[in-house]
């Protein structure tokens, strides 16, 4: 991957000794690839929580991108997409663990 497609750690996230990266997700290969820290937390629901903030901030950074977008039309229209996912996968998931 070259350096200019890597993105910027949150300066929070180098200031905090207990920080922790919890997922990375790439495109490659003509796919999505992920690399995922699983049992970083015991309930699922905080990754449901994980999920909702990202889509928050992907809909807010379009918005400072694109300066006529609509944060909550993005936001439906991802949850659209979301939901087509979820109830008709367009992949099925493979991998391995790795650590």
């Amino acid at each position: 991957m070259g350096v200019d497609k890597a993105l910027t750690i949150p300066p929070a996230a180098q200031r905090d000794k207990a920080s922790f990266e919890v997922m990375r997700v790439w495109i490659a290969e003509k796919g999505q690839h992920v690399s995922i820290q699983a049992g970083a937390w015991d309930d699922p629901f905080a990754w449901g929580i994980v999920l909702a903030d990202l889509a928050r901030h992907i809909a807010n950074a379009d918005q400072l991108q694109n300066k006529k977008a609509d944060p909550d039309a993005f936001l439906a229209r991802l949850l659209e997409g979301f939901q087509a996912e979820i109830d008709d996968p367009t992949d099925e998931p493979d991998g391995e663990v790795t650590q």
